[in-house]
């Protein structure tokens, strides 16, 4: 059985192909890569695919028994892109999708899920037996900006007090490697999240704690943490992004406690102190 991953060369797909090696065999892993010169270094075969160059994917696919398809990471044009490794798939015959979608992306409030939706329906519509990962938060985005906190003084955000279930790449790409190996999985939608749910003012308490200096959280209003990331450096169009999805962090869309992540891969999640350390 060959086992392909699209995107990986990012972050979520280097992990997964490393995860899958320790317990398949690498000929019969393909890595799938818009620049296969990029994915030199994970030890398994392979092919050039693009997302947006349909002749591409279907070459890419070709004998390949299961696939992970992870999520685009151009918002905006994901759902074509997604829809043209649909197509490729079910002409080559992949027997098996696994999808990385978006926490509660059927009713979640953030933008971020129409697309994914739309994606979800498109498997549905293609008839091809699959799976959908819909994946919480990666923990990592916000102790990224771990440096940026100690520099000055204090965590900000726009969350306010809502819980957020999130978890380290790592612990997805498990997750990943499970169904991909595993059998039962087809048709399933799994809401995948940390087991401890934290605020960002209880994540500011523990990178006091480690670090022994007081960081305080502080909540900003969505346009004035919007303005402080612009400051920081980043495009105006991103900034806004990243202080909507926190407003939606406030109203509960990254929260998840069914533990099913934990379930997948057979031990509790990350915990977030290990995750700052």
């Amino acid at each position: 059985m060959t086992i392909a991953i699209t995107g990986a060369t990012g972050q979520l797909g280097r992990l997964v192909v490393a995860k899958l090696k320790e317990q398949y065999p690498a000929t019969h892993i393909v890595a799938l890569a818009r620049n296969p010169a990029k994915a030199a270094g994970l030890g398994v075969p392979v092919r050039e695919a693009d997302y947006a160059k349909p002749a591409t994917l279907e070459q890419a696919l070709v004998g390949v028994d299961r696939l992970l398809l992870i999520s685009s990471s151009e918002i905006g044009q994901r759902a074509a892109q997604h829809r043209n490794v649909i197509d490729a798939a079910s002409k080559a015959g992949v027997q098996l999708i696994a999808y990385t979608s978006l926490l509660h992306a059927d009713r979640s409030p953030l933008d971020l899920a129409e697309e994914h939706r739309q994606t979800e329906a498109d498997l549905k519509a293609a008839g091809i037996p699959h799976l959908i990962l819909r994946n919480g938060w990666y923990t990592e985005n916000y102790t990224a900006s771990i440096p940026g906190a100690l520099a000055g003084g204090a965590f900000i955000g726009s969350a306010g007090e809502g819980k957020i279930s999130s978890a380290p790449r790592s612990d997805y790409a498990e997750a990943a490697v499970a169904v991909l190996t595993g059998e039962g999985h087809a048709g399933k939608i799994y809401e995948l999240a940390g087991d401890e749910p934290y605020t960002l003012a209880e994540l500011a308490a523990e990178i006091s704690r480690q670090t022994g200096r007081t960081i305080p959280y502080h909540n900003l209003a969505e346009a004035d943490y919007a303005a402080a990331l612009v400051g920081f450096g980043l495009p105006q169009d991103l900034a806004g992004a990243i202080a909507r999805w926190d407003v939606g962090a406030s109203q509960g869309a990254l929260f998840e406690g069914g533990r099913q992540l934990s379930t997948l891969i057979g031990r509790p999640t990350t915990p977030l102190a290990m995750a700052v350390s």
